[in-house]
């Protein structure tokens, strides 16, 4: 229950400040607004924080596409998995009633927008599907090759928090124009289903931001699960 609770809380985190900082600030005008490089701080700086918070406790993967990675390179138990994920998508749908609240307390009144995943016409950059699935697939995968090398056995774990931080910083970079960068299940589920009311499009198009972050979490975790029954091998 501790590992359930600090996913929880962690997930709340990165959905809360990273989406957050999308639709508040980034929807500011003037001195309070903030541009692709803010969001992509904001999401990156979430997950350091978190790392160094609760990641004693649970690891810190905060993202259902981390926990499959972590469990097909057979670093964690079916159940645990399930578990996460369940942690996971409660602490997104939370972040997502949170910010809702709040937004909807804006004197000015708001588009509905919670940071919402998308592609085609009139959302971000307007690519396409195959551009949104080819994104999605390859920058889960970049981004777990990062987290799951960072924290195998030997790597210098005091930096892990920093380097994963930084590496979603560089995939929001790339990906914001492309999907509004998922490579996280829980973080394209919560905003999508709470937001369905004024969004509706949105939840249609989440199951793409589910199913490419997996395939590219589960290659990742395939690739460290066949190296280390290499190494185990050649010792």
């Amino acid at each position: 229950m501790k590992k359930a609770a600090a996913e929880f809380v962690g997930t709340f985190a990165l959905v809360f400040f990273g989406c957050g900082a999308a639709v508040i600030a980034g929807m500011g005008t003037g001195p309070t607004a903030i541009d692709v490089l803010g969001i992509a701080t904001a999401f990156g700086l979430s997950i350091v924080a978190m790392a160094y918070g609760i990641g004693p406790i649970s690891g810190c993967h905060i993202n259902p596409a981390v926990s499959l990675g972590v469990f097909v390179a057979g670093r964690m138990s079916a159940g645990d998995l399930i578990v996460y994920w369940i942690a996971q998508v409660l602490g997104a749908l939370v972040a997502a009633v949170v910010l809702y609240l709040i937004l909807s307390g804006k004197a000015s009144g708001w588009n509905g927008g919670l940071g919402q995943n998308g592609w085609g016409a009139g959302h971000f950059g307007e690519y396409n599907l195959t551009s949104a699935l080819i994104f999605e697939v390859v920058a889960t995968f970049l981004f777990l090759v990062c987290i799951l090398g960072v924290t195998q056995s030997g790597a210098p774990s005091q930096f892990a928090g920093l380097a994963i931080g930084f590496t979603l910083v560089a995939v929001h970079l790339v990906g914001i124009n492309i999907t509004g960068t998922s490579v996280n299940p829980a973080r394209s589920l919560g905003p999508a289903i709470v937001g369905a009311g004024t969004n509706p499009g949105a939840l249609g198009q989440v199951w793409l931001f589910i199913v490419a972050p997996l395939i590219g979490a589960a290659i990742a975790g395939v690739l460290f699960k066949v190296g280390s029954l290499l190494s185990a091998d050649n010792s």
